[in-house]
């Protein structure tokens, strides 16, 4: 499965505005379509901007306004006989429905058109004038009250007559559980990574604090190119920044565990959920630094759960990593990597890795370059990256779990078969290795994992490294077309080889 190369460049935005039109009619029954079904297909990596490279993987399957009519006059007074001195009429009374009741057509206004009342005959002209000047005085009290009252709320106004809301500390406070309150709870201990190789090659990824002590979780891809004399920036979400240097590295699982070199006090780590709990629809939140945007916060839910990715490290070794991932349409891009997948509480459920990229590759700003999310996203679920960090900063190599046999890469969609050649001077089956110990054979069909379907061999690889070294797991596979169920116990590999 091919993967994306990453890159930072914030795209241009247009030299001028989009001239406004027409917009049309959107169906009321209009929805978006569903994720793809089957398998993953190719993923690229949602991480560090700037890494390049590909490489072949094996996942089955597909986985970038009304306007009001013109007033109604008003109609005129016809002129009549002066009324007799000192016998003024009373004034007409108000109008029954407002003039802007109308919409300047007959009977076609927000409510009935208004017909005024003919005016009584005689002593029009006076019971004009006294109508006048009644609304006068009327008009002259209200407006008083309201330019009291606005000035009463707006001291410094320069003569609008709109109201501004008060901006109290009770007003502006999010209530928990809100996208807003965990953003803004979680914001401060995510990072923003800046790794820089001794050539000065480089690019952005993301992290989050694991530890009091300094330690910053993240993906391998991201801080691959400064492993070796390189250099680590980390930038918290307050602007203030820290140099960092690399602790552990695991190729296979894409998750790497640096520490900053001068860690402040007050270090606030990221509560860790559990991701063999997380639902398919559940909510999620992901922050990170798409294109160079630090602190970016998006929203989704989980789309899928099991999801078998694979993916490399940017073309900085050329080596694929394996995961069973969790799947969400939360926004993420490259610059995304390494940086967490929340749960609707604000727990760490995920770490964002890896985006399936649309099938032309062309990038957001329209030109060449990479592509942007187009709703598949894939995490390394926390339970998994937990355990290697633990070993990372324990000893600073990982461990695998294995079962001593080669299987093909090769897409076939009907399992993972081990290979009838070795690669090099091994053999496709280790002598005296698990898969030896339960009788697995060159040629064997591997179908299943105790109750998770295989159908590839990278599958089969991400479903093996969920679990630990020691854990006995049921493997069911065909041999000569008959089906056969083998309980193996997983032995272990250390260090990337």
């Amino acid at each position: 499965m091919s993967t994306e190369n990453e890159g930072n460049e914030v795209p241009k935005a247009p030299s001028a505005p989009p001239a406004p039109v027409d917009a049309p009619a959107v169906p009321a029954d209009s929805a978006a379509a569903g994720p793809a079904a089957g398998s993953a297909g190719s993923a690229g990596s949602a991480g560090s901007a700037g890494s390049a490279g590909s490489v072949a993987g094996a996942e089955p399957g597909a986985a970038a306004p009304a306007h009001a009519g013109a007033p109604q006059a008003a109609p005129g007074h016809a002129p009549g006989a002066a009324p007799a001195a000192g016998n003024w009429p009373p004034p007409p009374p108000p109008p029954a429905v407002p003039s802007y009741a109308t919409a300047g057509g007959s009977g076609s206004g927000w409510g009935a058109s208004y017909h005024p009342q003919e005016p009584k005959p005689g002593g029009r002209r006076g019971g004009l004038v006294a109508a006048v000047l009644a609304a006068a005085l009327i008009a002259g009290g209200i407006g008083g009250g309201v330019g009291y009252w606005a000035a009463e709320r707006n001291d410094d106004s320069t003569g609008s007559t709109t109201v501004s809301a008060a901006d109290t500390p009770a007003d502006l406070k999010r209530e928990p559980g809100s996208v807003a309150k965990t953003a803004n709870d979680a914001l401060p201990s995510v990072v923003t990574i800046e790794a820089q190789s001794g050539g000065g090659e480089g690019g952005t990824g993301t992290g989050f604090v694991y530890d009091k002590q300094g330690h910053i979780l993240t993906n391998n891809h991201v801080v691959a190119s400064a492993a070796e004399g390189g250099k680590l920036q980390v930038t918290f979400s307050n602007g203030k920044k820290y140099a960092a240097e690399v602790i552990g590295r695991a190729e296979g699982y894409d998750v790497a565990v640096i520490k900053l070199k001068n860690a402040p006090e007050g270090l606030k780590p990221l509560a860790l959920g559990n991701s063999d709990r997380v639902a398919v629809g559940d909510s999620t939140i992901a922050i990170g630094a798409p294109f160079g945007l630090s602190n970016t916060v998006t929203t989704g839910i989980i789309s899928a759960k099991n999801r078998p990715v694979t993916s490399s490290d940017g073309g900085q070794s050329g080596k694929s990593s394996y995961m069973s991932a969790l799947q969400t349409d939360a926004s993420i891009n490259p610059g995304n990597s390494g940086g967490p997948l929340l749960d609707a509480r604000g727990a760490v459920i995920g770490i964002n890795s890896a985006i399936k990229p649309a099938e032309s590759g062309g990038g957001l700003g329209g030109g060449g370059g990479q592509s942007g999310s187009i709703g598949l996203g894939f995490a390394i679920p926390v339970n998994q990256a937990k355990q290697v960090a633990q070993q990372l900063i324990k000893t600073g190599r990982p461990v695998y779990p294995v079962i001593g046999a080669s299987v093909s890469l090769q897409q076939e969609g009907n399992g993972a078969t081990i290979s009838r050649e070795g690669v090099g001077a091994t053999q496709p089956v280790t002598p005296n290795g698990p898969a030896d110990k339960a009788g697995l054979k060159p040629g064997d069909v591997i179908t299943k994992l105790d109750d998770m379907a295989v159908d590839s061999g990278p599958t089969l690889i991400g479903q093996i490294w969920t679990h630990k070294p020691g854990d006995t797991v049921k493997i069911t596979y065909q041999r000569d077309g008959k089906e056969h169920t083998v309980d193996v116990t997983l032995g272990q590999r250390k260090g990337d080889s």
